[in-house]
């Protein structure tokens, strides 16, 4: 794992209408979360959006889940996000689970992915 300085978190997704949007864009499945992500078509600064269910459980868990992927978006993953898009994780409970070297690692693949379009079918 490569120590990058702490960034700032990129901005947050609060509308409704603007979580709906992202859906239409592309998705990228993996072990711990699903990352949905839209391009704006604009230079604008990245944007973030965390769901987490109630069926994944009740308020505490769904907080700690929250907690630690806004923790390793901004620690390791911010810097990974292209400018002009939208980026929505819809979280799994196996998160709470999982190393958070190795949730960062994924976070960052992920996003990875999805900033340099679709390479896969």
């Amino acid at each position: 794992m490569v120590d990058r300085p702490v960034a700032h978190p990129p901005a947050r997704l609060k509308k409704r209408a603007d979580f709906l949007a992202v859906r239409r864009g592309e998705k990228r499945r993996g072990r711990l979360f699903l990352l949905e992500v839209l391009d704006r078509g604009d230079q604008g600064a990245p944007r973030l959006g965390i769901t987490v269910t109630k069926k994944v459980g009740n308020a505490v868990v769904r907080n700690r889940i929250r907690r630690r992927l806004k923790e390793a978006c901004r620690t390791h993953a911010a810097h990974d996000m292209a400018a002009g898009k939208d980026y929505v994780i819809v979280a799994r409970r196996s998160i709470l689970d999982a190393p958070f070297a190795s949730l960062q690692d994924e976070l960052s693949r992920r996003i990875g992915e999805a900033g340099r379009g679709r390479e896969r079918g």
